[in-house]
């Protein structure tokens, strides 16, 4: 035994020196079976993907008055980047299909987490799909605050939508917008309609304090409910109700239609409070099961007539010139704070003034003061 130890040791550490051990003379009695081959750590039958090159303008334009969706997509990446010099082609793309855009009917969804929206953009899609429309959805992804990722996995639960050819599903990262609406969606809807998509569902991440942004994008902004969660006032929040054109209690079905009936009522009570919206509609309470496709009609018949109401007193136009001049403050608003965090100057003195603020050296008013006073006078 100590025999073997030993001459395992030498032949460790003769391996350590020579690359084949087994060919000093000394182990000449030692027979060594040839290895398997590795197989390579990239498969050889996988073929790299040629880097994609930026077409023209032209060429994207084409495409997408063409209704070419993989055109439409890289038209849309172009619009969610942060490059400039994407972001300077991107813009020129959106000013030569904006005299093609505007002639489909907008939608933006919400609700709380779990509400089923998903399901429902599914079952509404199918219905428009099947008459004939085309259709295209902007679902929002909320982002990580932690790592900036997000899932992108909406387009998993629309299973039959997703196969169509006349549906266009785009989910996009919050990226810390606010309302979890993505910062270019507002642009994004103008290229789908540039492609012949006559129907657009905007989809937000979840009901919150910040759905301005969502409304102020969308024609019809449908609020999806739920009943029975123990706690009825929570549907009654005058921040988004007043933004409703519509409420629809999602899954009325099984034993769970008597509390989406009652769920219903209350909703209805609760509007009769609230003054009537500048669009002179009194937003209507229904109840369907997107999962078993129960009421769907219904709901569509409903947003139906809304548009040809607001259409009849004009206030479908004036809301869409407002909402034009809205995201162009937006846009400036946002020009100005990322040419301000953007400036390398401005950034080290954000760097110094934050130190001063963490010793209470400097208050956070008096630091924020500072640092705009000289941006400010950088750029005069």
């Amino acid at each position: 035994m100590k025999y073997l130890c030993r001459s395992f040791i030498r032949f460790f550490n003769l391996s350590r020196k020579m690359e084949h051990p087994e060919n000093d003379p000394r182990y000449n009695g030692l027979k060594v079976n040839k290895g398997i081959a590795q197989p390579p750590s990239v498969n050889p039958y996988l073929k790299r993907r040629p880097k994609q090159t930026l077409r023209s303008v032209e060429e994207y334009v084409k495409g997408i008055l063409s209704g070419d969706r993989v055109i439409l997509s890289q038209a849309v990446t172009l619009v969610e980047s942060s490059l400039p010099e994407h972001q300077e082609r991107a813009q020129a793309i959106i000013e030569q299909c904006l005299p093609y855009s505007g002639n489909s009917i907008r939608v933006g969804i919400t609700g709380v987490p779990g509400c089923g929206k998903s399901t429902s953009i599914d079952s509404f899609g199918m219905y428009l799909l099947e008459r004939g429309h085309k259709l295209a959805v902007l679902a929002i992804d909320p982002s990580s605050e932690r790592s900036r990722g997000s899932i992108l996995g909406d387009k998993t639960r629309m299973e039959k939508l997703s196969m169509e050819e006349n549906a266009f599903i785009r989910p996009s990262p919050s990226a810390g917008s606010l309302g979890g609406v993505a910062r270019k969606t507002r642009e994004s809807i103008v290229l789908c309609e540039a492609a012949g998509f006559n129907y657009l569902f905007v989809e937000t991440v979840g009901v919150g304090q910040s759905e301005t942004a969502v409304h102020s994008m969308v024609d019809f902004f449908l609020l999806i409910q739920l009943a029975g969660t123990g706690d009825e006032l929570q549907g009654i929040k005058r921040g988004i109700m007043e933004m409703a054109d519509g409420i629809v209690i999602n899954k009325a079905d099984g034993d769970n239609i008597d509390k989406a009936n009652m769920a219903r009522r209350q909703l209805r009570n609760a509007l009769h409070l609230y003054p009537l919206p500048e669009s002179g509609w009194s937003p209507e309470v229904l109840t369907y099961s997107g999962y078993y496709k129960i009421g769907i009609a219904e709901v569509w018949e409903m947003i139906h007539r809304y548009i040809d109401f607001v259409k009849q007193n004009g206030y479908f136009d004036r809301k869409r010139k407002e909402q034009a001049k809205y995201w162009m403050f937006e846009s400036i608003n946002e020009q100005l704070r990322n040419g301000f965090y953007r400036d390398p100057e401005i950034a080290q003195l954000l760097v110094r003034l934050e130190e001063e603020v963490l010793q209470d050296r400097k208050s956070s008013f008096t630091a924020a003061r500072e640092a705009l006073e000289a941006y400010y006078r950088k750029k005069r």
